[in-house]
């Protein structure tokens, strides 16, 4: 059994079109590229016949995992979840309790998660430890670094 995958609206559209592109365009893209490199002789000493099958191998992964991801897929809407508390899709503000520095992150599903960006899975352990919690609380959290202690300042959408 998959484990649920947290998606905005617009992240499971994209996986969609992806999936879209890689069974209906690539896939058949590549698999000509096989019958065209196999034509050319000996497969043994034939690296554009190798380099088509492996590019064919990860498509089909790629193609699984977005399949298994769309079929345990959870989409969240904003509107149907509590502004004041932190849940997925929630931009909250952090005082670090021990370091007096503010910190800002987004909680995002694991596939749209980017630290460039501030966004952080749904799974990690700092997101896992503000859940459900209001502006005001407090919330000690065990990091890979250590102990964290924060303090939520604001929740914005």
């Amino acid at each position: 059994m998959n484990k649920e995958t947290y998606l905005t609206r617009k992240k499971y559209e994209e996986l969609k079109e992806e999936l879209k592109y890689l069974q209906e365009v690539k896939k058949p893209e590549i698999s000509e590229r096989i019958g065209t490199a196999a034509g050319h002789g000996d497969l043994s000493e034939n690296f554009e016949y190798d380099a088509a099958k492996e590019m064919l191998q990860q498509t089909m992964i790629r193609i699984k995992d977005i399949t298994n991801k769309l079929s345990s897929a959870r989409i969240f809407d904003e509107e149907e979840i509590d502004p004041g508390k932190v849940y997925i899709g929630a931009t909250v503000k952090l005082l670090n309790l021990d370091t007096e520095e503010k910190e800002t992150f987004t909680i995002v599903g694991a596939d749209e998660a980017d630290p460039f960006e501030d966004k952080i899975s749904v799974d990690s352990p700092i997101a896992a430890g503000l859940l459900g919690k209001e502006p005001g609380d407090t919330s000690d959290i065990e990091t890979p670094a250590g102990k964290v202690r924060f303090k939520i300042l604001e929740i914005t959408r």
